[in-house]
């Protein structure tokens, strides 16, 4: 961590680990995943990964994982009134002090990529730092960075930057350190909604709370006598038995080639709709949800390889169904070759003719949370529009939050949930996949 000019008002700090733990409790975030594959750690200034993420990096590291490290800067700049000498000397200390941590961690062949770019000043390189953070991340599963909402400008650049660089495929969170010091945790911008935690053991916890011990530049008092980068109130915050870590959701819509490379593997059918008990069991679920025997004309964006668009054809005098994937809309026909009344198009949401005007029944299954923001809403107005009066709004998502998606199940089907123009007939919450049935007013 480096020291931040000019920070929000602070809480009480005497109050803060109870304010973020009573916050904690109150909002119950998830679980994070079981660390797999490659894990890619991102920090602005040594000692963040260890403060902030340190249980999870010893986790993902005892589970087998491959983790790596990488640092934007030496942390060279914590004391800015140091001669430029002083400076050199406390980033290469710096180094030292995380080469131990990783040690006490237990992750002491974890390696560590050093960036070299300007303590407190990233922000003006943040460009750069993505750069040559891409290739770094390029073969990640999974990545952590600092939450880009932090309030440490050099924080919020990484997280940025990280978010930039790291592929589709990738799973992202992030972080928060001076958010726990400076911010409540009642504020309408923690993104509570995204929060996830990882639950230390008493081991895992105490082998941290040495970790952070060995960054000794930073807990002693500044070399003019003025008070440590890291008092003892703010290491509190992170002497808890949990981490906190916000999901850091992508901002554009999932890429249709991404999806053209999944269709393009193995059997063609990279979900198993076909075979999985998951997705046989979802489609009858979906199907005894409808509240009609029969629809006169329904819509099925994102139809996959065409199995629910089988089972719905014979609940519809016509099924228009679609996806913007060319080996899925293929697939689809295949699949209802010889089926009265259905029709398959190579369409992509938002696209309006994806959801023709005039339709009793859309139904939505897993691809609704593949769109951004902005396309989300496009589509839901389209929604309202082509549904009929009376017409019905059939969404579902898996649970779970897919690396390309922007937004998970739960947010998804809020923005419908809140919509006027929609009533709720039906709420279906299953341990794995999330169902509402809405009615165009």
């Amino acid at each position: 961590m480096s020291r931040a000019v000019g920070g929000p008002t602070v809480p009480d700090p005497l109050d803060a680990p109870g304010l973020w733990r009573d916050a904690i409790g109150h909002h119950a975030p998830r679980t994070m995943s079981p660390p797999t594959g490659r894990l890619v750690v991102v920090a602005a200034h040594p000692d963040d990964e260890t403060l902030a993420a340190g249980g999870y990096v010893r986790a993902a590291h005892a589970a087998g994982c491959t983790v790596e490290i990488v640092i934007a800067t030496d942390g060279e700049g914590a004391f800015p009134d140091a001669t430029a000498a002083a400076q050199a000397a406390l980033g290469r200390t710096r180094r030292r002090e995380l080469e131990d941590a990783l040690g006490v961690l237990g992750a002491e062949d974890v390696p560590v990529h050093w960036l070299g770019l300007p303590d407190s000043g990233l922000e003006e390189v943040e460009s750069t730092l993505a750069k040559e953070l891409e290739p770094l991340l390029r073969h990640a599963d999974a990545y952590l960075a600092p939450w880009s909402g932090d309030p440490h400008p050099d924080h919020a650049a990484a997280g940025r930057a990280a978010a930039v660089a790291a592929p589709v495929t990738a799973h992202g969170w992030g972080y928060p350190i001076w958010a726990l010091a400076w911010e409540r945790p009642e504020q309408d911008r923690i993104p509570w909604s995204r929060a996830y935690l990882h639950v230390m053991s008493e081991a895992d916890r105490a082998a941290k709370r040495a970790a952070i011990g060995r960054f000794t530049s930073q807990l002693e008092p500044a070399p003019d006598g003025g008070p440590p980068i890291l008092p003892a109130e703010v290491l509190r915050l992170f002497d808890t038995e949990r981490e906190l870590f916000f999901r850091e959701p992508r901002a554009t819509s999932a890429p249709a080639d991404r999806f053209a490379t999944l269709y393009s593997g193995g059997d063609g059918d990279p979900w198993q709709t076909r075979t999985s008990w998951y997705e046989i069991r979802k489609r009858a679920v979906l199907l005894a949800c409808l509240p009609h025997a029969r629809y006169t004309h329904a819509a099925e964006p994102g139809c996959g390889t065409g199995a629910l668009t089988r089972e719905l054809a014979g609940r519809c005098d016509a099924v228009t169904a679609s996806d913007y994937t060319a080996q899925a809309v293929a697939a689809t026909a295949e699949a209802t070759r010889g089926l009265a009344g259905v029709t398959v198009e190579h369409r992509a949401l938002p696209d309006p003719a994806a959801l023709p005007a005039g339709i009793d029944l859309a139904v939505l299954s897993e691809v609704l949370y593949y769109l951004s923001a902005a396309d989300l809403d496009a589509t839901v107005d389209r929604l309202a529009d082509a549904v009929v009066a009376g017409g019905d709004v059939l969404v579902a998502h898996w649970r779970g939050w897919p690396a390309e998606a922007p937004q998970d199940a739960e947010a998804t089907h809020r923005r419908l949930r809140e919509d006027p123009r929609f009533d709720i007939l039906l709420e279906h919450t299953d341990a794995e996949f999330l169902v509402h049935v809405l009615r165009r007013r």
